[in-house]
């Protein structure tokens, strides 16, 4: 029979493995001057039986409370960013007399508040706000904003609104990967990431259908553009208070489990070594971020990716529409377009996951990209090229596929509750610029080649290619430069990285020296560079 704990229990389990003072202190030093931090057993009747089981029921659990609310968010900010791309195929341009670079700069004004917002402020909200309440506050104001877009008629509004529309969204990929490392192990982390930013190709199918719909409406008083941003605007509002009534903040507090099982849900995340939450701001995670030659390579990285997101999101409707089709055809031959989108990303992670190495996959995804603008460049735009156009845009869907190998993949690889938030802030701020940077490598008057721009994006991701494999070589030496540490503290060179298995398997429970075991830093919060037992993942 399986013991029974309450919630005092798992708060004392949890907080047990934390010494009351100097967390953020370096452990390994304490352990080179022959002191070893003070910790309970962490073995009590609860956990006596948390095995594969135990670990799949919680998992399951999890997946039910979790993932649907992730998902849905997510496919509404992409369904609202989509939606200045579906405008402009129904005449947003002329009948809110943009002129010149206008649209593109309407375009790039979301990420330029996104890119203001997410290098500090929003890792500081992160670690200081609960995340129902975050998460709830920002899709009420984003779906706000989205129906001041509908009303918008004129360049000067459009701007502004899509501008506030950027800063309420700047939260959303940062904050739903927290939450991701939050709640699963690291192996369970590509996948479930996949899921939620796959919903990315699930608006763009729907979306194109959505756009489809309602260009069908006549109004004496609203354009097509303006009725498809107040239906998405609408739903965003109604989503708000639904969020904040079913999100949970994190597994030890979280309604939907049992005191029991929130102990095994906390327990089961002790082989990721990335820590636990925490409210506290720690200034020396944040210069250890700023100074970490990793997080840059992987904001690059980031980077050169969304240049080609941006590509598709903002010029994608038009491209096609260069090919030689009328505006509804080209919603429609968007639609596989999302589909390419969804499936990358579910078999990018499975990929990962199989065979271990998230920057070979990466690689492996940017070949058809290179690919597919390689024939956007060399066809020309007469209806026997049309086949070969259209499968060159589908192959740029492959890059969709790489956005969640890198936020799982800096998410596994950084420790420290206010590092990790700093860095995946900083890697949405590259996401922010490729954004920003790839609208404008475009203009009408490249229409309907758009030679130029498709000329830098393909410089781009062969460029992404070579960082992917210079990164993954950086995170083999810093593993070799582990083991050493390791050893000098009378630890075993090798640890085995059970949190990358697919079956779950207990911390080991072996001593090492003076009473101290496995797996005893891992509820510390404490920096993957602090922690000697910390395993990078390639």
């Amino acid at each position: 029979m399986s013991a029974q704990v309450n919630d005092q229990q798992v708060s004392e389990h949890i907080h047990s493995q934390v010494p009351e003072d100097n967390l953020e202190n370096d452990i390994p030093g304490k352990q080179e001057q022959g002191e070893q931090p003070h910790h309970g057993h962490r073995k009590d009747a609860a956990l006596e039986i948390l095995g594969e089981d135990r670990s799949r029921f919680v998992a399951r659990k999890i997946d039910k409370f979790i993932l649907p609310p992730l998902c849905w968010v997510y496919f509404l900010q992409i369904l609202d960013k989509s939606c200045v791309g579906y405008g402009a195929n129904f005449g947003l341009q002329a009948e809110a007399n943009l002129v010149g670079d206008q649209y593109s700069l309407i375009s790039s004004s979301g990420y330029w508040a996104q890119l203001a917002f997410c290098c500090g402020f929003t890792a500081f909200l992160i670690v200081r706000v609960p995340t129902r309440l975050l998460m709830s506050t920002c899709i009420l104001c984003w779906g706000a904003t989205m129906i001041g877009l509908a009303f918008s008629k004129s360049f000067g509004p459009l701007l502004a609104n899509r501008f506030l529309l950027g800063m309420f969204e700047a939260i959303n990929i940062p904050l739903f990967t927290v939450v991701t490392m939050t709640w699963y192990r690291r192996r369970e982390q590509p996948i479930r990431i996949a899921v939620w930013y796959g919903t990315n190709g699930v608006a763009s199918m729907l979306g194109s259908l959505l756009a489809y719909g309602l260009s069908f409406i006549v109004s004496p008083v609203l354009y097509v553009y303006q009725i498809l941003f107040l239906t998405v605007g609408l739903a965003t509002v109604i989503t708000a208070p639904l969020i904040y009534w079913r999100l949970d903040n994190n597994p030890a507090t979280a309604k939907f489990l049992t005191p029991q099982e929130r102990l095994w849900a906390v327990e089961r995340l002790r082989n990721n070594n990335t820590g636990i939450e925490t409210k506290e701001v720690k200034w020396n995670q944040v210069l250890e971020c700023l100074l970490s030659p990793a997080v840059w390579l992987f904001f690059v990285i980031t980077f050169c990716v969304n240049v080609g997101a941006a590509v598709t999101n903002t010029f994608g409707p038009l491209i096609i529409k260069g090919f030689g089709f009328d505006a509804r055809q080209t919603i429609l031959l968007n639609i596989p377009f999302g589909f390419v989108q969804a499936a990358v990303c579910v078999l990018g992670c499975i990929l990962a996951a199989r065979f271990g190495y998230k920057g070979l996959v990466i690689i492996s995804f940017m070949l058809p990209c290179v690919l597919g603008s390689g024939l956007l460049y060399g066809l020309g735009r007469t209806a026997n090229f049309q086949g070969g156009l259209l499968f060159g845009y589908y192959c740029i869907g492959f890059l969709f596929g790489c956005n969640p190998l890198i936020f799982s993949w800096i998410a596994a690889n950084t420790g420290g509750h206010t590092k990790k938030s700093l860095a995946i802030s900083l890697c949405n701020a590259g996401s922010a610029v490729g954004n920003i940077v790839g609208p404008l490598l475009f203009s009408s008057n490249q229409a309907p080649e758009y030679h130029p721009g498709v000329a830098a994006v393909l410089g781009i991701f062969i460029s992404c290619s070579v960082l992917s494999g210079l990164l993954t070589f950086v995170f083999a030496l810093m593993n070799k430069h582990k083991e050493k540490q390791r050893v000098a503290h009378g630890k075993p060179a090798k640890i085995i990285d059970t949190s990358m298995h697919k079956v779950y398997q207990a911390a080991p429970d072996d001593e090492v020296a003076a009473g101290y075991r496995l797996g005893d830093q891992a509820f510390m919060d404490l920096t993957d560079v602090q922690n000697d037992e910390f395993v990078y993942s390639y």
